[in-house]
């Protein structure tokens, strides 16, 4: 109450001094020095007292939510850090399984080729064992077509030779005969 009182004594002062001030153009009247110290000290502790706090609490609440989005922030960079490595990984590691792959392909193809290779060749062996057969087999008909077709013509000249028949069988022992001594003299 000690300031109220004092504050009333002064504004009952005032005028004296409002005398005063009107004589000095730049000093303010007292009243209006007065009114204006008391209304800024109110207005100072008003502040001070509700308005500081709510803007320190708000000025706070920011820093706090900065703080915790930079350390979200970090960690989120983190996470993305180890998951690019984790995927950089992954990708060397099928770049590795893919060249093993195509190694395993090539190496099964270059066997496949040689198996392949080896099979053709035992056909052509088998094939040509067979063609060699086939014609042994034919030598051996044109052989025995040409015996028999020999042997026909024989008879029928020798018959026209010496004029009369003789047996069959008789001719074509005599002529089997001559055949063999002509094929082993040859």
């Amino acid at each position: 109450m000690s300031l109220i009182t004092a504050v009333v004594r002064f504004a009952q002062e005032a005028p004296a001094h409002a005398e005063e001030a009107k004589s000095n153009p730049i000093l303010p009247a007292w009243n209006e020095v007065i009114w204006g110290a008391i209304s800024f000290t109110i207005l100072f502790v008003l502040i001070a007292k509700y308005a500081y706090p709510a803007v320190k609490k708000g000025i706070d609440a920011r820093a706090d939510k900065i703080r915790s989005s930079l350390d979200e922030a970090e960690r989120t960079r983190d996470e993305a850090n180890t998951i690019l490595e984790d995927y950089r990984r992954q990708l060397a590691d099928a770049k590795n399984e893919s060249a093993r792959i195509i190694e395993e392909a090539r190496q099964s193809a270059d066997k496949l080729r040689q198996d392949l290779k080896k099979q053709a060749e035992a056909e052509v062996a088998e094939i040509k064992s067979r063609a060699q057969e086939d014609i042994a087999a034919q030598v051996e008909r044109a052989m025995g077509d040409l015996r028999a077709r020999v042997a026909d013509m024989t008879i029928e000249l020798t018959e026209k030779v010496v004029q009369r028949n003789l047996d069959r069988e008789t001719n074509l022992a005599l002529i089997e005969r001559f055949i063999d001594e002509a094929g082993s003299a040859a």
